[in-house]
This record gives structure tokens, sequence and C-alpha cells, in this order.
């Protein structure tokens, strides 16, 4: 039964927060006067379709793992039975630049207000790095640091919050070495070289051990709450910059991340710890979600805006052919990277 649940929760989700970025497109392109074909919840075989009085096909679709907005002309002229001036490629490079962002905007807007919500509602934790504990026998506590200390750099890069520590102590470093910046409680600072224990988790994964536990201070207030969620927006966006750069410099490995099966397993196990961690989950996955799409990738919102700019700058359209099979190419790669990453989280199940 929790099985069925959880996926249910799951669907829930991932249909609220592609609504929320479907909807942004949408309403920016009806705005604009760019013709619609269907507005979709989902991917692959129709379940449902409805037409709308606006002539619009409003659809939901059997795999809850994406959706769109059809537009005419989204690259080039494809339909002859619709005037011109209703393609979006023949709209000011100003508007198809809001009606591509709109969704990522949308996305970014709903993480923040339910950031704000949980503040205000359950209190905003402290996301100053301030040590609670270190584990005895383990790296920190070995080094002589103690509870009250703050965490004010990892490898000489500055941390602000807990959120910087923990992407920066799992990102490679070189020899396996961690050179931690620490404050103690006097004002005074000191600087280690801290190697981390190699463990295995239950997936079965290898894991780094520091010994080291994050002071969890929760106050309430209305300002309060509007800090901590642009400080807590802007704190996952640095770990998602940060997540982004080590795929590529190879400091991160690509079965760190996960997909719709790793997303399931995180959903059932946040259930049962509370409605603030579920909202918790679903802002960041919304921000998540927006964060993705405005990459510079082909196939994403980002890859088209960055034709858009291209085009700007040479003053003359792209070809639609080289362009469509750019996005045609990036989405190839997506679905195999989706599928490798997929079949890993499969495999940490058993």
């Amino acid at each position: 039964m929790s099985i069925v649940i959880n996926i249910l929760v799951l669907i829930l989700i991932m249909g609220f927060l592609i609504l929320i970025h479907e909807l942004g497109h949408f309403f920016w392109a009806k705005k604009f006067g760019v013709y619609i074909y269907e507005f979709s919840i989902g991917m692959g075989p129709v379940l449902k379709t409805i037409k709308g009085k606006d002539g619009i096909n409003y659809s939901i679709r059997a795999f809850p793992i994406g959706g769109f907005v059809q537009m005419a002309g989204e690259v080039y002229e494809d339909d002859n039975k619709i005037p011109k001036e209703k393609f979006m490629c023949n709209k000011p490079w100003w508007q198809r630049l809001i009606i591509l962002i709109a969704g990522v905007t949308n996305n970014f807007i709903c993480a923040l207000v339910l950031l704000f919500l949980i503040a205000c509602f359950f209190g905003a934790p402290s996301q100053e790095p301030v040590i609670e504990s270190v584990t005895e026998n383990f790296p920190f506590a070995e080094a002589g640091i103690t509870s009250g200390d703050k965490i004010i750099s990892v490898n000489d890069k500055k941390t602000k919050t807990w959120d910087k520590v923990q992407i920066l102590l799992i990102l490679k470093s070189k020899d396996d070495v961690y050179k931690i910046g620490i404050e103690h409680t006097d004002g005074s600072t000191d600087t280690y070289d801290i190697t981390p224990k190699a463990t295995t988790n239950e997936a079965g994964d290898d894991v780094k051990v520091f010994g080291v536990s994050m002071k969890s201070e929760v106050k309430k207030g209305f300002l309060l709450s509007i800090k901590y969620a642009f400080t807590k927006f802007g704190s996952l966006v640095s770990q998602m910059m940060y997540t982004i750069g080590g795929l590529f410099t190879g400091k991160l490995s690509v079965n760190s991340l996960s997909g719709p099966v790793g997303i399931y397993s995180i959903v059932g196990s946040t259930l049962k710890t509370g409605l603030a961690n579920i909202i918790y989950l679903v802002a960041f996955l919304s921000l998540n979600l927006g964060f993705v799409n405005v990459l510079p990738f082909p196939a994403f919102d980002g890859g088209r805006v960055l034709f858009i700019l291209i085009e700007k700058i040479i003053r003359r359209p792209i070809d639609s052919k080289i362009e469509n099979a750019f996005h045609t190419v990036g989405f190839i790669l997506i679905m195999l990277l989706m599928v490798y990453i997929t079949v890993h989280d499969i495999i940490k199940l058993f």
C-alpha cells in the first residue's frame, strides 16, 4: 500500500511542478498572440484531451515525466494554415525570450513561496555552518574541532551556509584531503587538513564520513521568513552550480544524480518525516526543475534562449535545420542519461 501512496504522491508533485512550469510558457504565449496547438501535462500516449473554446487541446498523457506547450513555429514556419504573425518564430526576439524563460521563472517563484511558507508556519532553520557535535574517533574530532566552531571555508572557498559546506565536502578533493577553515567560539581561526574515512552505506555506495553535524536552530518571524526564503534559495542554486561544475570537471560522479526512481525513494522517506519536509521537497524539486531548464543545453529552455541571443548578436536567423538538429541530439543525450541514472537507481534498491 505504501508503494502505491509513494507513487501517487510523486505523480502529484511532479504533475504540479510541470503544470506550474508549462503555465508560464502558456500564459505568455497566449499574451503575445502565439498560436497554441496543445497544452499537455505528461508525455507519451494521450489519456484524455479536452478541446477548449480557444481551440487549444488540453491533454493529460500517460507518463508524468514532463509536459509541453505545443506552439506554432517554435523554430520555423511549419503550418501553412496558421497566419504568419501567429508563429512564435516571427514574434520579436524579446517576446520569444519571455515565453521561454517564463516556465523557469514560475518554478523559481514557486520555490521561493514554499520556502517562505515553511519558515512562516514551521520556523526558519539556521543556515550558518555552526557545528553542533563531532563524532569521537572520526576526522573532525581527531583534528581537534569542537562543538560551537563554525566552518568558514572548504578548500579555500568561503562557506556561509551548510548547503555549500555539504556540496564542497561531496566533491572530490586532491589526494582526498580537504582544507577546512574554522572559526572558533573565541573568534580565532585555524585551517585543518582533513582526510575523511571511507565507508559503505546501506545502498552499497562508497561514501566519505567526516563525523560532524550542524547546529539546527529554528526561529520565527515574518521578516526572518523572507530572509530565509531568499538565502536558502541562493544557497541551493549555488549548490546546484557546484554540482554541474563537478560533473564536468570529474569531481562528482554521474552516479550521484537521481532520476525518477531515486526521487521516488526520497518521497517515500520524506512522507514519514512530516509536512514541513514534504513542502521543502516540493520547493527543492521546483527549484531543481527551473535550474536544469535554464542551463544553455540542447532541448532545455536555456538552449533555446541561447539561440535567440546568438541570433540577436549576429543579427540574422540561424538555419532552422541546424537548430532542430542541435535540440534533437541534445534530447537523445538527455534520454540516454536518464536511462542510465534510472538503471543505477533501480540497482541501488536491491
